[in-house]
């Protein structure tokens, strides 16, 4: 069942947005081509969310078939979707490194991710995640109330597909708020006018996950990692926000 929430409840959810926002900021100023490792990002963002008196969303979270996720944040680099697991690896000049960030404060979850280019990339990497933070922001402008999950989905899809990329079909946003996931799913791709209607007071964690390639991924023997099937770029781009009966309000922007 797809919870609405309170005034009051969006703006507890806004205020661990803004948790996850400085979180994300200080792990894209962590970044320094050929000496940061992914450690070096996910100790950045964990000295931010103590500091504001926050827990992890992910550490510790074990969906059914899953070992418990053993990290603060997700940390995705280069042919990884999502869900790469922070470790020794070094950030080198040209890679993209998504970075995916959820907070839990006072009892309620924001969640937000930004891929980050590591130095000066490649022309295509550089397209990808324009592409894909564009399709972002293509789907928050169908997220009114009136409006239907499959009007999200086709917007994003429709922006990927002209810019000659793919989104991930086996991995969908989700409703956030009181717990990191909720009702409804949110994939990318879809029919305009199809799906759950969007009512003002739903919170909703937008993402598109967008492939250089094909759409096809799977998972790494540690069971979290997602990477594509074909070895190509991955880029990935998140906001939660809540559903208003004028523009959608973006909470993990940090304002």
């Amino acid at each position: 069942m797809v919870v609405r929430k309170t005034p009051d409840e969006v703006e507890k959810i806004r205020a661990a947005g803004r948790v996850v926002r400085a979180a994300l900021n200080a792990m894209g100023q962590a970044i320094v081509p050929g000496k940061s490792t992914t450690y070096d990002l996910e100790n950045a963002a964990i000295a931010v969310i103590e500091a504001a008196g926050a827990t992890s969303a992910f550490l510790g979270y074990a969906p059914q078939g899953h070992p418990a996720y053993p990290a603060w944040t997700c940390i995705s680099v280069n042919s990884e979707v999502v869900h790469g697991i922070p470790g020794r690896r070094v950030l080198n000049e040209g890679d993209v490194v998504s970075c995916d960030v959820g907070v839990k404060l006072n009892g309620y979850y924001g969640d937000a991710a930004t891929t980050f280019a590591v130095g000066r990339v490649s022309d295509g990497a550089d397209r990808l995640l324009k592409a894909t933070q564009e399709a972002l922001y293509k789907g928050l402008d169908k997220a009114v109330a009136g409006n239907r999950i499959g009007d999200v989905s086709a917007a994003i899809d429709k922006h990927v597909r002209a810019h000659g990329f793919s989104v991930v079909r086996d991995l969908v946003g989700h409703g956030v708020g009181k717990s990191l996931h909720e009702p409804p799913q949110i994939p990318n791709f879809g029919r305009s006018g199809q799906g759950v209607l969007l009512q003002e007071g739903m919170t909703l964690a937008i993402e598109p996950m967008v492939n250089a390639g094909g759409h096809r991924v799977h998972a790494l023997a540690d069971h979290w990692t997602v990477v594509t099937s074909d070895g190509k770029l991955s880029a990935h781009f998140e906001h939660t926000v809540a559903v208003t009966r004028g523009a959608v309000r973006i909470l993990t922007e940090g304002d």
